[in-house]
């Protein structure tokens, strides 16, 4: 996908920064998720630069050619939700539209409570509010068995040989589409090449660790004040379907569509039918 690529200094490191579309559209940043990076999103970042957008995709801290703090305290979503800041100022913008995915939800989410001043609209898929989740994995059995790996996660350095082994084989598995449908060989590269970076490994996991060991972190303020939309695959193998209401009941303006053929990696399973969501609600009283 043509764009450019910037190294953008924020909160005391340094990330890698795609950014696509016309410099003087309006402004999206886009948040991947756990084990993903920037490149999971150029399918809806190209569909939204069609449209006029001009989209930022960083890598976020700890993946791909991003920096990666060794201490796990550096990965809980407090900090996280910082590294938004320095990128939209970047931008200069003084709002963003902001869309995330697993992980890059948490941290969508979190931001948007922390920082609604700078957030226009929200978009979030398969990822439920930080509070909600907290909730439901001490509460929800069905939530608490689906978060196995959350706990397994935990232990030292065991889980990065189980999943380095066999070139990274589980963590492909993982990202496996709804039905069993097979990461394409290409693809597959840029996320072995990725992982296999200095370090990325440990530090895609210290977000798991970081949430742990500084739990419970919550939010002074809950409730989100931006207009929200939560995008929800009914097939999600990691997450309770009754997150996602439960989710939109935190928001002040805010709705919830399920898709009932897809799971977790939604924007891969239905990328057209996804980016017209992203697309339409963003451009609503634009």
């Amino acid at each position: 996908m043509p764009g450019t690529v910037e190294s953008i200094g924020t909160n005391g490191i340094r990330l890698q920064v795609l950014q696509v579309g016309p410099e003087l559209g309006p402004t999206a940043l886009m948040l991947h998720g756990f084990p993903e990076g920037s490149y999971a999103w150029e399918d809806m970042a190209g569909q939204l630069a069609a449209k006029g957008y001009r989209v930022w995709v960083p890598d976020q801290r700890g993946y791909n050619s991003s920096d990666k703090p060794r201490h796990i305290s550096a990965y809980n979503s407090e900090i996280v939700a910082r590294d938004l800041l320095g990128i939209i100022d970047a931008t200069g913008r003084r709002q963003v539209d902001l869309i995330g995915h697993d992980w890059g939800g948490q941290i969508a989410w979190w931001a948007a409570a922390r920082y609604p001043q700078r957030i226009r609209r929200l978009v979030v898929m398969n990822c439920a509010h930080p509070q909600v989740m907290f909730r439901n994995v001490l509460l929800n059995p069905r939530q608490t068995v689906k978060s196995w790996y959350i706990f397994a996660l935990q232990l030292p350095w065991i889980p990065e040989r189980v999943l380095s082994r066999n070139q990274y084989a589980r963590l492909l598995k993982a990202i496996e589409r709804s039905g069993g449908a097979p990461i394409p060989a290409a693809e597959a590269e840029r996320y072995i090449a990725a992982w296999s970076k200095p370090r990325a490994l440990s530090s895609m996991i210290n977000w798991y660790r970081a949430a742990m060991r500084t739990f419970p972190l919550r939010l002074d303020e809950p409730r989100i004040h931006v207009p929200t939309l939560l995008i929800w695959g009914e097939q999600d193998r990691f997450l309770d379907r009754a997150l996602a209401q439960q989710s939109i009941d935190h928001c002040d303006q805010g709705r919830v569509v399920y898709l009932s053929d897809a799971g977790h990696w939604v924007h891969h399973e239905k990328p057209q039918e996804v980016g017209k969501l992203v697309h339409d609600f963003l451009a609503e009283e634009r």
